[in-house]
């Protein structure tokens, strides 16, 4: 038996469960992020008498909160340590994720009337305005309560990837951690939408929020730092540290943390956030408005077979990212003797060429509902395996201690950009169907599907250019 066999026999797989771990925390945080996406249009849009402008006012305030809970989630993780932050964020979010199923209750408490159908029959016009106004307010409370918990999901999730694994190996660890939003997004469409039918929206954030509780308990018994972990052997910890740069650290350069001032003084973490930036608001647009999109331009309800067939064919087809976001970059390291850095940009370049066949989804929706929804498919499966790689540019070059700070900035930028596609769209949709709005030989809503789509497709390559000018070539950040 060859010396590399008897190695590979002898050490331990730990690092595996623990991106398990990692990637059913990011399941449930998509399918408590889903819910109102898949709820909205067809449950509560008629009891709460919503537009969407109102939908898209939730969705960006949800997005802004994301945004900046990002930016102190990733101090608090760095601060508090992977385990005990982890245990915070999701404990925080799976509450908020139950709170939306008081506001159906609360609303009509408020308003003096009991029963859903006697919310939709309304038609008083201040009576109306008094739900929307109390349903609004309620719901965006919830979200903002989501929002500060599930903003610590990825930051945390990150520095678990750095703590146990090789640099070589992150991307992978990433690509299959990070399809997570995948499944989650993929399973959202196949219960909710029946939870909500048989049960009553409400019930569908109950079940859906109480996984984050389940998940605690796991975590709590399998996560401690390799060096210290009892199922974490030598070799393997030595494969963990094989890293040179990582094999020796001081007790002082361990404990040394940078601010966010400090943060902010390099280009590599610029370059993080601008391509958060142009991408992350793209995803969230696709993630939110999907579901309302084949309602509004189709007559697909997310109740529906065809329509819940339609986004799970989607997210299906996003699934081939938990393959292409990590064998990609690492071909054209481990083949080509590119560096990381180098070998993640040239694969991102690739993944930034797919979303341009979102130009194609509106001009060729008329012919099938089928093509938009593959070619969102593929820009989405594009999305996440540059998400991947994005992610591991972090913890490429930016020291261990920092890696959560950088990432919560990083997360902030694309929330802020996330705001300003979810805020802007239900602004776009509501006054093109109010106006009968023409661009491009579409009109109405269409035509503002349209709009976005033209937006969704050069997003990418706009951020790879932009990262590329900041920084050129590998370089790791010493402190």
């Amino acid at each position: 038996m060859s010396k590399s066999s008897n190695f590979d026999r002898k050490m331990t797989q730990h690092r595996w469960t623990i991106c398990a771990l990692l990637f059913f925390a990011t399941t449930i945080n998509y399918l408590d992020r889903q819910v109102l996406s898949l709820t909205w249009k067809d449950f509560i849009a008629p009891e709460f008498h919503w537009t969407d402008a109102h939908y898209g006012l939730i969705a960006a305030i949800f997005s802004l909160v994301y945004a900046f809970g990002m930016l102190f989630a990733g101090r608090f993780v760095d601060k508090l340590g992977t385990k005990k932050g982890f245990l915070w964020a999701i404990g925080v979010w799976s509450v908020g994720a139950c709170l939306h199923a008081l506001c159906g209750i609360a609303t009509q408490w408020w308003v003096g009337i009991e029963g859903y159908d006697a919310m939709v029959a309304i038609s008083c016009a201040k009576t109306v305005a008094n739900i929307i106004s109390v349903s609004v307010v309620l719901m965006i409370f919830a979200r903002v309560v989501l929002a500060i918990g599930e903003a610590g999901n990825f930051p945390a999730a990150i520095k678990a990837t750095a703590e146990y694994f090789p640099k070589k190996d992150r991307a992978l660890a990433t690509a299959i951690f990070n399809a997570g939003a995948t499944v989650g997004a993929l399973a959202a469409p196949l219960c909710i939408p029946l939870l909500a039918k048989h049960y009553g929206w409400e019930m569908s954030f109950l079940i859906i929020g109480a996984l984050g509780f389940l998940w605690m308990g796991w975590w709590t018994f399998a996560y401690d730092k390799p060096e210290k972990h009892r199922k974490v052997n030598a070799e393997e910890l030595a494969y963990i540290m094989q890293d040179k740069d990582e094999v020796v650290v001081s007790a002082e350069t361990q404990e040394k943390k940078l601010s966010w001032g400090q943060c902010f003084k390099f280009k590599q973490t610029w370059a993080f956030a601008i391509g958060k930036f142009m991408t992350d608001g793209v995803w969230w647009f696709f993630l939110f408005w999907t579901p309302a999109y084949l309602s509004d331009v189709y007559g697909l309800k997310s109740s529906d077979t065809m329509g819940q067939l339609a986004i799970f064919t989607l997210y299906a087809i996003v699934m081939i990212s938990i393959y292409t976001g990590g064998k990609l970059p690492s071909y054209f390291m481990v083949r080509k003797g590119l560096d990381p850095y180098a070998g993640r940009m040239r694969a991102m370049l690739i993944f930034a060429f797919f979303p341009l066949l979102t130009l194609l989804a509106q001009p060729l929706g008329p012919y099938s509902f089928w093509f938009p929804v593959i070619i969102i498919g593929i820009a989405g499966a594009a999305h996440q395996s540059w998400s991947a790689n994005l992610f591991s540019t972090v913890s490429d070059m930016i020291p261990k201690s920092a890696v959560a700070t950088v990432v919560g900035i990083g997360g902030m930028a694309g929330g802020i950009g996330s705001f300003i596609i979810n805020m802007g769209s239900g602004v776009l949709f509501t006054h093109a169907y109010e106006t009968n709005m023409t661009f491009m030989g579409f009109s109405g809503k269409p035509a503002g599907y349209f709009i976005v789509f033209c937006v969704c497709a050069v997003a990418y390559l706009i951020g790879w250019v932009i990262m590329k000018r900041l920084v050129p070539k590998y370089k790791k950040v010493e402190i």
